[in-house]
């Protein structure tokens, strides 16, 4: 009699897993990724701490649920377009598993709790949240569409992330840093819509900014953007001589960069495209799904991340100035 009376309670914890899992995946849980810039500010600063690591996790966490909110509010207004898509048609909103009007509410929530929340934590992260979602907004709206201005918007999202961390640590940002922040995200940028054309190129549906973009002039922004990203990193790393780095060992980290971006120019090659796609029966593979699953990438930015904490722990006991 017990072991039937407690049989459906057993059931209820995967039935609410399963009721959740639709709400949780409309909020786009890969994409958070991105919003692990906030750290930057502590870790180029050398000021790691448990606050500092709070700090910007709180941040973290508000640039996730600003984050979400828009990407809630854009599968509504493209839900019909989504329907369409052969791949986009899954998502919860297109699928129908999460109504328009929970989608909504969530996004509101997420929102306005995600900016009030920074404004009281401090000014400077209610701000970055404020034009991060400003700028979302009219990315959404009309420069997603508009040739040149779409790759600045994606961009210019990064460089807020990265002044947000910084606000909610209290951390004053090089210039230095800015500016390698704003290259590299412009590279990531490039990037993306590199991708986008191939796969356009292969017969996937095209967004239509793309029709603006050609491989050879996305070629040649990708070559003037990865130029300034290596300058403005290397001067930083230069250190306090040049308004860098507290220290000039960090230019032990330049081999490091300078791996990691040759090597997502390679994995966003057409010739090594088709031989990873010859290798996972015909597949093309995006460039920024392979950067978080290619080993000697995530390799790389593990050794970075060791030398900086190395070269740190020896600034503070001395041994380096």
């Amino acid at each position: 009699m017990k072991l039937l009376q407690s049989s459906p309670q057993r059931k209820k914890t995967p039935d609410i897993a399963v009721y959740l899992l639709p709400y949780i995946a409309a909020l786009r849980p890969k994409q958070w990724t991105k919003n692990l810039i906030v750290f930057a500010a502590p870790l180029f600063a050398f000021s790691i701490n448990l606050q500092s690591f709070l700090s910007s996790l709180l941040a973290f966490v508000l640039f996730c649920c600003t984050s979400s909110s828009f990407y809630l509010f854009n599968d509504i207004v493209d839900m019909e377009s989504d329907r369409q898509h052969p791949i986009k048609c899954h998502r919860p909103i297109a699928a129908g598993l999460v109504s328009i009007a929970a989608a909504l509410g969530m996004a509101l929530l997420l929102l306005c709790s995600a900016i009030v929340i920074g404004w009281i934590k401090s000014p400077g992260l209610g701000a970055a949240l404020t034009c991060y979602a400003l700028v979302q907004f009219a990315y959404n709206k009309k420069l997603k569409r508009t040739v040149i201005l779409d790759i600045v918007a994606i961009a210019t999202g990064f460089v807020l992330r990265a002044c947000g961390g910084a606000a909610a640590t209290n951390i004053v940002l090089s210039n230095w840093f800015l500016l390698c922040t704003a290259m590299l995200a412009l590279f990531l940028g490039v990037e993306k819509r590199k991708a986008e054309l191939r796969l356009t190129v292969k017969g996937g549906k095209a967004r239509a900014v793309l029709k603006r973009y050609s491989l050879s002039l996305l070629s040649r922004m990708e070559n003037i953007v990865t130029t300034c990203a290596i300058m403005t990193y290397a001067i930083w790393s230069s250190g306090p001589t040049f308004g860098g780095a507290s220290t000039p060992w960090m230019l032990l980290t330049l081999p490091f960069v300078l791996y990691g971006i040759f090597r997502y120019q390679l994995l966003s090659d057409p010739d090594e495209i088709a031989r990873r796609s010859a290798l996972v029966s015909g597949q093309t593979e995006r460039p920024e799904e392979v950067l978080l699953t290619d080993l000697p990438i995530l390799f790389t930015v593990l050794s970075w991340v060791v030398t900086v904490f190395m070269i740190l722990l020896l600034k503070i006991h001395g041994v380096i100035k």
